[in-house]
């Protein structure tokens, strides 16, 4: 209904066939009418001046490539038809944001709408008013009317973001071409354009303007023929889910024996199915050999059999990383034979190889316009978990001078750098000093995205001049239920990050949170889950303090049969 009542008032506004006057707004009223209630009204206008005119509503993306052309561009309704002009429509895809540390996720368009006509926004942005430039007011204006008094604070374009952040919570409207991974984007009524199901029918954010020009819009030399029909263009988005240790192995394997090897996905597959690239991190070999799991496995040799490569079939794997302390536990046999699976299924590896030089080459990928490069290292100590060598198979060391270099190099040609670690293992939520330095590094060398797979426990998160870097992001499937003495509160809990690179620029990070059940199958938390989980982790990121929230009971959906204790030592 939302729809139809913005619909109708665009109508109204167009039908008067006159050009708005956008120079200036008028001042806001005690009646502003509502999404609901639109007014009958008459637009006082002026004739458009001869020559070029661009409105004021028109975004400093668009305004650039129209500076010193011959035309007239401003919002459609704006635009009176000229039958002695060539028109074009251009379509501008805005988002409504938030700064990173935000819980909330959605947005409906009522709250939104209302937040402008009322001044009445929704928790937690009561009494926030709408930070926005200069032409997104004018363009919106123009759309939904003049806001309420108070709704809507005019903020520099260049001077949004760092706005938001020291004033949080707060929320914005900016373009879509404005995106950043330090912005959260909030979906209205489930619509976001960073999601491969965006439908922009069904968004109410975007601004349709007209351009008029007495030149031939056909001409191949006219350089009105090279600017864009919009902002958005799904066919050049690529998005990335990265996830943490997956280890099918005692409790999970014996799941999978009895329920079925699909059966750790169920609630999660169509979820990491959709990503364009999908990252899983094994740690454990497959090996023919492998015997029946016993969930009180009490030696730390692992393998995995055969058959449970279903499982990553099943998720829609794109890419494997081999950094795994564990790769190496049935000898250089079990590693070729992982490898030669993951080569008759089509899949990539990195992190880990036949020899050192394959394990330390990247991973490179071009889907929809998008070059993206994934490479990774094993961390802790050699003599304990052997690395790749000249002459054996095994996981990438972490060789700094050579991934310095690389990652410069690739960033360079163009890449989309994600650099992971398999680093030392700790059950604590703050990396520690040399972790922080590590990936910093990786960072600091050109690396877009640098993530922690080695963590059964999740960890902070830090953004780095242009890059963001997640410490840790727990399990993917493992068995580690928080059952035993030594495993810390929260084990169960676990991120599986969402990455959106648009026309070869990294734009957003999503946190998905999910939570353990039957020692091997992860789902999406509930919403209170889910708030609890962020607020805790954005303290210890430093971005707010810790908020006490009531902690939901969660009860371990355990299987019918009787399944022993862990063994109590720290494994994979």
């Amino acid at each position: 209904m939302q729809f139809a009542a913005k619909n109708l008032l665009v109508l109204m506004l167009s039908a008067c066939g006159s050009q708005a006057t956008t120079t200036s707004l008028p001042q806001a009223t005690q009646n502003t009418p509502t999404l609901f209630n639109p007014p009958v009204k008459i637009v006082t206008s002026t004739p458009v001046p001869a020559g070029s005119y661009i409105g004021d509503a028109v975004p400093p993306a668009l305004r650039e490539q129209v500076d010193g052309l011959d035309v007239r561009l401003d919002v459609s309704s704006s635009i009176q038809s000229n039958p002695n002009s060539s028109e074009m429509q251009i379509e501008w895809v805005y988002a409504l944001v938030a700064p990173f540390p935000t819980v909330r996720d959605d947005v409906t368009f009522d709250e939104l709408h209302i937040a402008w006509s009322e001044g009445t926004a929704p928790a937690p942005f009561n009494g926030i008013p709408l930070l926005m430039d200069k032409s997104t007011l004018a363009a919106f204006t123009a759309l939904w009317d003049v806001p309420a008094a108070g709704s809507v604070r005019v903020v520099p374009g260049d001077q949004l973001l760092d706005t938001a952040w020291s004033e949080l919570p707060a929320w914005a409207i900016i373009p879509f071409e404005s995106l950043d991974p330090k912005w959260k984007v909030l979906t209205v009524d489930g619509q976001s354009p960073i999601r491969k199901n965006f439908d922009v029918s069904k968004y109410p954010l975007v601004i349709d303007f007209t351009l008029q020009t007495s030149n031939n819009l056909q001409s191949s030399n006219s350089s009105i023929s090279q600017l864009p029909i919009t902002n958005y263009t799904a066919s050049k988005l690529t998005t990335i889910i990265l996830t943490g240790v997956t280890a099918l192995v005692r409790a999970t394997a014996l799941t999978m024996e009895l329920k079925g090897t699909t059966y750790p996905s169920e609630k999660i597959r169509d979820i990491l199915r959709e990503a364009d690239i999908t990252h899983v991190s094994n740690e454990i070999p497959f090996f023919t050999g492998c015997t029946f799991p016993k969930p009180d496995q009490a030696a730390l040799v692992f393998c995995s059999d055969p058959k449970y490569m279903d499982l990553l079939n099943d998720i829609g794997t794109d890419v494997v990383e081999l950094t795994g302390n564990h790769f190496a536990d049935r000898g250089a046999a079990g590693m070729l034979e992982t490898i030669a699976i993951y080569n008759a299924n089509g899949l990539p590896y990195f992190g880990g190889g036949v020899d050192l030089q394959d394990s330390l080459q990247p991973a490179l990928f071009e889907v929809n316009g998008n070059k993206i490069a994934f490479i990774g290292c094993n961390k802790p100590d050699v003599n304990r978990f052997p690395t790749a060598t000249d002459f054996q198979p095994g996981a990438a060391p972490c060789d700094f001078p050579y991934l310095t270099q690389k990652i410069n190099q690739l960033k360079t040609e163009g890449y989309i750098v994600i650099s992971t670690f398999q680093w030392n293992e700790s059950y604590t939520a703050d990396p520690s000093p040399q972790q922080r330095d590590d990936f910093r590094l990786m960072a600091d060398s050109g690396a877009s995205i640098v993530s922690g797979s080695q963590a059964h426990y999740a960890q902070a998160m830090e953004f780095r001049n242009d890059s963001f870097i997640h410490y840790g992001l727990g399990n993917l499937f493992f068995d580690q239920m928080g059952d035993q003495d030594w495993m810390p509160r929260g084990i169960r809990r676990e991120f599986f990050d969402r990455y959106v690179i648009y026309d070869g620029r990294f734009i957003s990070a999503e946190l998905i949170a999910a939570l353990l059940e039957d020692y091997s199958r992860p789902r999406i938390m509930t919403e209170q889950e889910r708030a609890g989980f962020l607020q805790e982790y954005f303290y210890h990121s430093g971005w707010m303090p810790l908020v006490p929230t009531p902690t939901p009971s969660i009860t371990p959906t355990l299987t019918p049969m009787s399944i022993p204790p862990l063994e109590s030592t720290p494994s994979p």
